[in-house]
């Protein structure tokens, strides 16, 4: 993967594709810098968390029956609120809250773009200052411009996506994003307050040596993924393995990882929760676009995820994610191909 020697802003990165196409408006362009600032605001209050009011549980639960942490509180009003007050989006879908949300006044309403997000993946280790993100999908809309957004223009499957991205708060803060373009990452440069490119047209590896998976589920998945998490742990012809098991428990920082080394992430369902925990609209799609944009694969074990016709904002579904070369031999487990 190349690394990006010349200082180019996420302002200066958006505005030069508009060069390559005047016809273009740029209202996608200015959403993806409004979702950069919401990321500084968010980036700051993460890097001083231990030193404010903002660590621990917020005393509610979200409509997904997970505690609220204080930090996740934060970081969703950030997002709301620059993409309220921005001039490209017409509405907001989030993990944090029970419903779409219309942003329905003139200006909104004009808006080609509406906007799904986790404002904070991995909040659960907030606590123990481990890598935390924010994930984000943006669609165009199908609604009629100048009308208020409706709930079929969120209601789209993955492959309709015009934009996806993720922020990533660790060592240091990135945000990758993608279009049919291609796959781009931009580091946060702190003395100038500005995300620059550093990781240009991001490419997945074919394989890879992790594979990331919750351990402690495996009683509990189908007998396919047991034997291909089995053959990522010993010398197996058919898995290439031994693999390294890198698990973090903040999917951004996973799926980050593998995209970048090279690698595979799990998230079956299980005999108990057989949709699996994580999120169609605001985890899985997104991810999906960035790393198949990138040159991995995504399914939830039977199909490709951006093919799935969500039927509900929070939708659930098993998920597995990765280099395509690990996918594929995935995939002839859970045909029975490599039995």
């Amino acid at each position: 993967m190349a690394i990006n020697r010349i200082i180019q802003t996420l302002d200066e990165f958006t505005i030069q594709q508009l060069r390559d196409f005047p016809q273009a408006t740029g209202e996608l362009s200015s959403l993806l810098r409004d979702m950069g600032l919401a990321a500084k605001r968010v980036h700051v209050e993460v890097n001083k968390a231990g030193l404010v009011d903002i660590l621990g549980d917020a005393g509610t639960m979200n409509v997904q029956g997970e505690e609220v942490k204080k930090l996740d509180v934060f970081a969703n009003n950030q997002f709301v609120g620059v993409l309220r007050h921005g001039i490209s989006c017409a509405g907001i879908g989030s993990e944090e809250l029970d419903d779409i949300v219309v942003f329905d006044d003139e200006i909104s309403n004009q808006s080609k773009y509406v906007c799904l997000f986790d404002p904070l993946d991995g909040s659960s280790n907030i606590d123990v200052n481990v890598s935390i993100g924010t994930i984000f999908s943006v669609y165009r809309r199908v609604s009629e411009l100048g009308k208020p957004a409706t709930a079929a223009d969120f209601l789209q499957p993955g492959n309709m996506q015009v934009a996806a991205g993720y922020m990533i708060y660790g060592s240091s803060t990135m945000m990758v994003y993608a279009t049919r373009r291609g796959v781009n990452g931009f580091t946060l440069d702190q003395s100038i307050g500005e995300f620059t490119l550093s990781h240009p047209d991001i490419k997945c590896p074919e394989t890879g040596k992790f594979y990331s998976v919750n351990h402690g589920n495996f009683f509990q998945f189908e007998q396919a993924v047991k034997e291909y998490v089995t053959g990522c742990q010993k010398k197996d012809k058919t898995t290439g393995g031994p693999y390294t098991q890198r698990y973090i428990g903040s999917m951004v920082a996973d799926v980050h990882r593998n995209l970048i080394k090279g690698g595979i992430f799990m998230y079956p369902g299980t005999v108990d929760k057989p949709n699996g925990k994580l999120r169609l609209l605001y985890e899985c799609n997104p991810f999906a676009f960035i790393v198949e944009k990138a040159g991995g694969k995504a399914t939830d074990g039977r199909q490709r995820i951006l093919d799935i016709q969500p039927t509900e904002v929070h939708q659930r579904t098993p998920f597995f994610i990765g280099s395509k070369l690990m996918m594929d031999e995935l995939e002839g487990f859970m045909t029975g191909e490599n039995k």
